[in-house]
């Protein structure tokens, strides 16, 4: 898919919309710098949780399956977001507009943003533990709650340089992420050898429900990811075929997810605590090892954070109450501590985190669904920039067709919980098309589609 120069953009029609929401004028992003922004932006210490919650339910093998199969998915649901946004340069906040309305992109805006804001307190709070055993270990200091404010504003700071500083952070990272992963599925395996099998001995494993709901958990990490690719690939210089775009993430989450997810499981089998921060801290058995172990946990936050868990929400705010970058980002960082991370960080976090992201996907699905619909269905992946950017223009306001196809859409997600977005996906794109058909009030965002006479 060719990259569309938008030399016909009527200047007046973005002169009022922030530079960073407007099409992008530099593409900084080659192939590797893009590999290795995905692969640095996807270490979530959730996968670590995701990968706890399987203790008892699955097999090694299993497990390995179900991490594949929710990678390889979302792969492909990359690929279909992001092609609009490498094509016209646009961020997802823009692109929604002619699904949802200039208005309406309000609601997929904030199911995108809310699951963003808790995974950033979420990872904050992990990573600035992992911060604080280095200090304890090294100098004897510990005072968790002000080193995770100061981890907070580090992330916030850093996210405020844009994708400049996020190209080269995740460029400088890629090797070490890959490198201590590998160190610590090792480690994991050798020194928990004995208690690994005796956990696994008596575990059949299924492939029933359990595990595909097990390829939704991991699928559900990244889900909020899928929905704003366009943020990612429009700064990315290449023409790239949808094949070489799938290949790239791929080759970026796959490994990462396997060692995190399987580091998770193994970890949780042997010593019956799910959070890394405590079993790396007290089981390297070498203060170098363990502080360089602490020290990357802290660091994969910051990586995945910054790229996937501060811009998202930050564009929504842009969009919604015209706020400033800088001001948007803080704004991010002070909700990400008021959804209190330090309830989250529990026991009982593995099961609970699980369910989190089942429950969002259900409505993420849907949102999925609308916007792959509209634009290779409808609109046979062809836009008009003018109208994107015209807040008087056609896809003015809210449209009503795509509310309520994601509304019913995640309705059918109730009654398959585990499956949530597999099972939305039909159904929410059969209603939009529909109700883009029929409806009245839909009669203005059927302009540029093939309804539109």
């Amino acid at each position: 898919m060719s990259i569309v120069e938008n030399k016909n953009l009527n200047p007046e029609l973005v002169a009022n919309v922030h530079e960073d929401l407007q099409p992008t004028k530099e593409r900084i992003m080659g192939s590797l710098s893009y590999t290795a922004s995905f692969l640095g932006g996807c270490v979530s210490i959730g996968t670590f949780s995701m990968g706890a919650s399987l203790i008892g339910v699955l097999t090694i093998t299993q497990a390995i399956l179900a991490m594949a199969i929710g990678c390889l998915v979302i792969a492909v649901a990359l690929v279909l977001i992001g092609n609009c946004g490498h094509k016209y340069g646009i961020p997802y906040i823009v692109q929604l507009r002619s699904s949802f309305g200039t208005a309406g992109v309000k609601i997929p805006g904030v199911l995108r943003g809310l699951p963003a804001i808790v995974w950033f307190g979420f990872q904050s709070w992990v990573g600035a533990g992992a911060i604080n055993s280095c200090f304890k270990i090294l100098w004897g200091f510990d005072n968790l709650p002000v080193i995770f404010a100061l981890f907070t504003i580090l992330q916030v700071s850093l996210a405020i340089k844009g994708f400049h500083g996020i190209k080269w952070l995740e460029n400088f990272s890629c090797v070490f992420i890959v490198a201590i992963l590998a160190y610590m599925l090792y480690i994991v395996n050798t020194k928990f050898a004995v208690d690994i099998s005796s956990s696994f001995a008596g575990i059949k494993g299924t492939w029933g429900m359990p595990f595909w709901a097990a390829t939704t958990s991991f699928l559900g990490i990244y889900s909020t990811m899928i929905i704003n690719a366009s943020d990612y690939s429009r700064n990315l210089k290449d023409e790239i075929r949808p094949v070489k775009t799938g290949s790239i993430y791929a080759i970026a989450i796959l490994p990462v997810t396997l060692f995190m997810g399987l580091i998770g499981l193994l970890v949780t089998a042997a010593t019956g605590n799910s959070d890394p921060v405590v079993v790396f801290s007290t089981t390297m058995g070498s203060k170098f090892l363990t502080v360089v172990t602490l020290l990357f946990i802290a660091f994969a936050q910051v990586t995945t954070n910054v790229l996937n868990n501060i811009v998202p929400p930050a564009y929504v705010l842009m969009e919604s109450f015209k706020m400033k970058w800088t001001h948007a980002t803080i704004l991010v960082g002070i909700l990400s501590v008021c959804v209190m991370p330090w309830k989250l960080v529990t026991a009982d976090s593995a099961a609970g985190l699980s369910l989190f992201t089942k429950f969002y996907s259900a409505f993420l699905g849907p949102i999925f669904a609308v916007m792959v619909v509209d634009y290779y269905i409808l609109r046979k992946s062809q836009l008009d920039i003018n109208l994107m950017y015209d807040k008087e223009g056609p896809f003015k306001g809210i449209n009503w067709a795509a509310v309520i196809a994601i509304v019913l859409g995640s309705l059918t997600s109730v009654f398959v919980m585990d499956l949530s977005w597999y099972v939305s996906l039909i159904p929410t794109g059969v209603i939009y098309y529909i109700l883009m058909k029929v409806m009245k009030s839909a009669a203005p965002f059927r302009t540029g589609t093939i309804f539109d006479k």
